[in-house]
């Protein structure tokens, strides 16, 4: 995956389902986020009544969003992120405020292409590295600028 004997950056084609992320605008302020907050834990087993153990609502929006003016909400396009469960339709938090390390799910551009993979150092290069199969790493270099770090991700059970 890494065995690169070559000090040329490694041109990788990309698929266009696989960098397109699509912008979801919804200004936060907008969307109703508080909802009743259990300090329990749900059984998959034998059902409990949980009434007694309700506390305050709890405002996902201020929980997923330290920095309000630099987040984003986009749905993801794409399978490249399956294997760090972000599938296609999802939607993601990115905060552009919060320093991308290493480890951590990005949103880059790369060639002005969107896509979003994880950061990962290897041999004194970092690199965006897919989590599915079929999918190749990206060198990180002059034509690739970290974007923002993914802070969240919602799916809709249907």
């Amino acid at each position: 995956m890494f065995s690169r004997n070559s000090d040329q950056p490694v041109v990788v084609p990309l698929q266009r389902r696989d960098v397109a992320l699509r912008l979801h605008d919804v200004p936060f302020a907008l969307v109703p986020c508080e909802v009743p907050f259990f300090l329990v834990h749900t059984q998959a087993g034998f059902p409990s009544p949980a009434q007694d153990d309700m506390q305050e609502p709890i405002d996902l929006g201020a929980w997923l969003v330290e920095h309000p003016a630099a987040s984003y909400i986009m749905r993801v396009d794409g399978r490249s992120m399956s294997g760090a469960g972000i599938n296609d339709g999802d939607l993601i938090v990115v905060n552009r405020a919060k320093k991308p390390k290493t480890g951590a799910i990005v949103v880059a551009l790369v060639h002005g292409d969107r896509t979003l993979k994880r950061l990962r150092y290897v041999d004194g290069r970092h690199w965006l590295v897919p989590e599915a199969e079929g999918f190749a790493d990206i060198l990180v270099d002059e034509h690739v600028e970290i974007w923002g770090t993914v802070v969240g991700v919602a799916r809709k059970m249907v």
